[in-house]
């Protein structure tokens, strides 16, 4: 594994290398992705569900023996009927309502009310991200994924890259980078085979770069007109943009801002390990009340108890 990232300018010079911190040079867990990715992706579900009354309104039936027009004495199962025709006293009935009639309802229908969001630990979700982001510095693992790496990798950009306003500039930087190769990779825009055609999702576009930003500028908006290449702030990153359909190793760019901004003492990563900090701590905490509880019951409390002492030290 790679652990320097190089920084090059917009001419792609290589200027200095700057180390990656032990946070993003860890193992990867590919379960806590798939597993991180597919919360994101329950929450985008929109709930969907049948007609209240789907079925139900082709006539007015009574389950009474002396309200029922017919069952008894015709040799005819009990379904619930209504009257399709009739000649003086003689009626001709159909079976409605039921689910197993024509235009009856569904016995089980999809309920509107139905939740499809995943609730996920927040241990489990800060791992998870700073997995994917070790597998997007890995080399070797971008490679297995697909992408075309450029001669340095992992690599970032001066600052001066937030400025471009015009996509043609932009596709200039990002091949003197080294990433014309990935480009013409994502390039390729293929029909899909099957009934998606139909279905709003007709073509297929591979995921290519994904350039990461320290704040708005005018370089989002010239990065939206490539294809495959995504623009995200480094605030708003998520498992899922580094782990597209929860295959982790996607080939990333950094403005140097944006690096220093994750990998500085009081950066990004440092809140993200923090976080996992309190909750550990919330937790002895609770260790703690439940053992001074549980001694107020016997209405002793012992100070050299050692389970006490040692939360105490930690």
């Amino acid at each position: 594994m790679a652990l320097k990232v190089v920084l090059k300018n917009l001419e792609g010079q290589a200027l200095k290398e700057l180390p990656l911190p032990e946070a993003l040079l860890q193992p990867v867990r590919q379960d806590l992705i798939k597993k991180a990715v597919l919360a994101i992706q329950s929450h985008k579900r929109q709930p969907y569900g049948a007609f209240e009354d789907a079925g139900q309104a082709s006539a007015k039936l009574s389950r009474r023996r002396r309200d029922y027009k017919t069952g008894y004495g015709y040799g005819i199962s009990r379904v619930p009927r209504k009257i399709l025709s009739r000649r003086g006293s003689q009626f001709y009935w159909v079976g409605a309502f039921a689910p197993g009639t024509v235009g009856g309802r569904k016995a089980h229908p999809p309920k509107p009310e139905k939740k499809f969001a995943w609730k996920l630990n927040k241990k489990e979700r800060v791992k998870a991200l700073l997995s994917a982001f070790s597998a997007s510095f890995n080399p070797e693992i971008v490679k297995l994924r697909g992408h075309k790496l450029p001669e340095h990798y992992p690599v970032l950009v001066v600052d001066d890259f937030e400025s471009i306003e015009k996509t043609s500039q932009a596709l200039k930087v990002l091949k003197a980078l080294g990433f014309e190769q990935e480009l013409e990779r994502a390039s390729v825009k293929k029909i899909r085979a099957g009934k998606g055609k139909l279905r709003g999702r007709r073509y297929k576009v591979k995921k290519s770069l994904l350039v990461v930003l320290s704040k708005p500028c005018p370089v989002m908006k010239a990065l939206q007109n490539i294809q495959g290449v995504d623009v995200c702030l480094l605030q708003n990153l998520n498992t899922e943009l580094l782990a597209p359909g929860c295959h982790p190793g996607r080939i990333i760019l950094l403005t140097e801002s944006a690096f220093k901004a994750l990998t500085m003492p009081n950066g990004l990563i440092t809140k993200w390990l923090n976080s996992l900090t309190s909750v550990l701590k919330l937790k002895k905490l609770q260790r703690l009340v439940e053992i001074v509880s549980k001694q107020k019951q016997v209405k002793t409390v012992s100070v050299n108890n050692p389970d006490l002492k040692a939360d105490l030290k930690d």
